[in-house]
């Protein structure tokens, strides 16, 4: 269920057109994290317990990495050298996936479906202020996969084999939110444009508008899974 995108307009962005530092931070954040999602999928797919499970879990992170073409070719519109755009955020996402290793199967779904979309719906509400086409590109590459869906499946059927798991399972999960946000907050520290999307929603109940929806959605996740927010 590869993703598919229209080829981006390749001409040169005119003078007023350049590009504001948010939308090339966002677009490298973005870039950058979907190609670990792409490297971290095709090694989970060696840990898959069926072939079915891996040739599921191989088309999704074939997916991944379309949407991580499609940024690039948003980054080549723009004028921006792509590794330019990554670069500053090597640092903070390897370190939270070094510090977030999934020790096996399960804990790899989960760390996909809870990690990877409670940073999603992050960076949706960013996108939601940067301008039209570099927009809609985001709001596209952060559509679901499929993996949700997978995710659910094979972790609601483990906790029904063995309710043990579950404990462990809902534990690693508030591990994982709390390492995103930490890192969240390391790359809002270094990266003042970000930042300044979200000050200038304009108000303190806005900010808490936004966090609300994100932790309402993470415990929707949560519940899908069968498992304790």
């Amino acid at each position: 269920m590869q993703t598919s995108f229209p080829p981006a307009d390749a001409s040169a962005p005119g003078p007023a057109d350049q590009p504001d530092q948010a939308t090339v931070d966002l677009l490298g954040l973005l870039a950058y994290g979907e190609l670990t999602a792409f490297e971290r999928m095709a090694t989970d797919a060696r840990m898959s317990p069926t072939l079915g499970d891996k040739m599921a879990l191989a088309t999704m992170a074939a997916a991944e990495f379309a949407h991580f073409q499609a940024i690039c070719d948003e980054l080549d519109r723009l004028g921006v050298r792509r590794e330019d755009a990554m670069a500053p955020f090597i640092g903070p996402l390897t370190d939270f996936h070094n510090s977030t290793a999934p020790a096996d199967w399960l804990e790899s779904l989960v760390k996909a479906y809870v990690g990877d979309n409670i940073a999603a719906d992050f960076y949706r509400e960013i996108a939601a202020r940067l301008p039209g086409p570099s927009r809609d590109i985001v709001l596209r590459v952060l559509a679901d996969t499929g993996h949700a869906a997978f995710a659910v499946e094979r972790v609601r059927a483990a906790i029904e084999v063995n309710p043990t798991v579950a404990g462990r399972l809902a534990l690693w999960a508030r591990r994982l939110v709390g390492e995103a946000l930490t890192q969240a907050q390391r790359v809002g520290v270094d990266r003042d444009a970000l930042t300044g999307l979200l000050v200038g929603v304009g108000d303190l109940d806005a900010l808490a508008a936004i966090f609300n929806r994100i932790m309402s959605a993470h415990s929707r996740r949560m519940s899908a899974l069968g498992l304790s927010a």
